[in-house]
């Protein structure tokens, strides 16, 4: 179901379970494997992003609009990391769902909701570096304005995951003709008042969660990109800048144009194979192979959890201030930057004039994007 299909449910619609010991699960080592994978990608997705808003958390003073999504989207995929990957794949090991009725209900349901926060925080981030960049000297989002946009996009996602506190439901169904004792276990799974209803639900996530975002986000980012190459053939043009500051400002719009298309192909590639393998499975269960079941689920899911390690990367780490400022935080130091030292401004503050294009900047101050 879209990208919070409720991926504690291993069993299609005829009540087929896909046991851990049944013949098609695979060797010892392929579970290993995978095992190893969720650690990775969850202690990785978890320290990024408690780095990342930590050193945004720093920046007291010089805290910006960006920095706020950005923080709120760590705290997303934070949320991600705690009630995706663990019980996801103890679930999936076990075939079964050993946490109780009401985390049966609430998992699925944070799992929805923070997934679609998550989203909607790269549009959010989209939308104000489009508006920053093409429109430098028109409105300009205030904290006050960020915070209230968070405060709908929570409301939002909130309401969006309400089916799945209404219909997830744990029972012992799935298992009723397996022989005992295998028919006393108990599966987390969805009972939907009709197929029909299941499926314009996921469709309708299939849409909010990913490709209307996505076309969002490539559209703002394509103007983004469109307007730094214009801005770029413009400098190239003027005789009255140094070589040396022209050959830096056209590095720096190829650095930011290359971090525009990082951004759009992570979140592309990191969510559409879940995305494919839940469609298909809404919509054309048979046409999935049962003895690769949930080793496909698996590889489809663990790609679009890397996307809470990507996040922080793309958003924190690929940015000169902020690498400043976890040296600093490591190192437990304060570094003053020597006379005529610069750093480019962040893509989320980018001035129409490149004239400022370079601010001499104070590593006690770095904006974080």
């Amino acid at each position: 179901m879209s990208m919070c299909m409720n991926l504690l449910n291993n069993s299609n619609d005829t009540g087929t379970i896909f046991l851990l010991e049944g013949p098609c699960w695979g060797s010892l080592g392929l579970t290993l494997m995978l095992v190893l994978c969720y650690a990775l990608v969850l202690v990785l997705g978890l320290l990024g992003n408690i780095l990342l808003i930590c050193i945004i958390a720093r920046q007291q003073d010089r805290r910006n609009v960006t920095s706020i999504f950005i923080a709120n989207l760590s705290v997303s995929d934070i949320l991600i990391c705690v009630f995706c990957l663990p019980f996801t794949v103890s679930s999936m090991l076990m075939d079964r769902w050993v946490f109780g009725a009401v985390l049966c209900r609430l998992t699925p349901y944070i799992q929805c909701m923070s997934i679609t926060v998550s989203v909607l925080s790269l549009v959010l981030i989209a939308l104000e570096r489009h508006q920053l960049v093409l429109h430098p000297s028109g409105w300009k989002p205030s904290p006050v304005h960020a915070y209230s946009a968070l405060l709908g996009v929570w409301l939002l996602a909130a309401v969006t995951a309400i089916p799945f506190l209404a219909f997830q439901v744990l029972s012992s169904t799935p298992y009723n003709e397996l022989p005992p004792p295998l028919c006393q276990l108990q599966a987390c799974h969805e009972e939907w008042p009709t197929p029909e209803t299941r499926r314009a639900y996921s469709s309708a996530l299939l849409v909010c969660q990913y490709f209307g975002p996505l076309l969002l986000i490539l559209l703002c980012y394509l103007r983004i990109f469109l307007r730094l190459r214009l801005r770029r053939q413009l400098l190239e043009r003027r005789h009255s800048r140094s070589r040396a500051e022209e050959r830096r400002a056209v590095a720096h719009s190829k650095q930011v144009s290359i971090m525009l298309v990082t951004l759009v192909t992570a979140f592309g590639v990191c969510w559409l194979p879940l995305n494919v393998f839940n469609a298909v499975a809404d919509w054309h269960e048979d046409a999935l192979p049962i003895c690769q079941h949930d080793l496909l689920f698996s590889f489809c899911h663990i790609l679009a959890m890397s996307s809470t390690c990507v996040n922080p990367i793309v958003y924190g780490f690929l940015n000169t201030n902020f690498r400043s400022e976890v040296r600093s935080t490591l190192l437990h130091c304060r570094c003053r930057p020597p006379e005529g030292d610069y750093h480019n401004f962040p893509l989320s503050v980018l001035p129409t004039h490149m004239s400022r294009t370079s601010l001499r900047t104070n590593c006690r101050n770095h904006s974080v994007c």
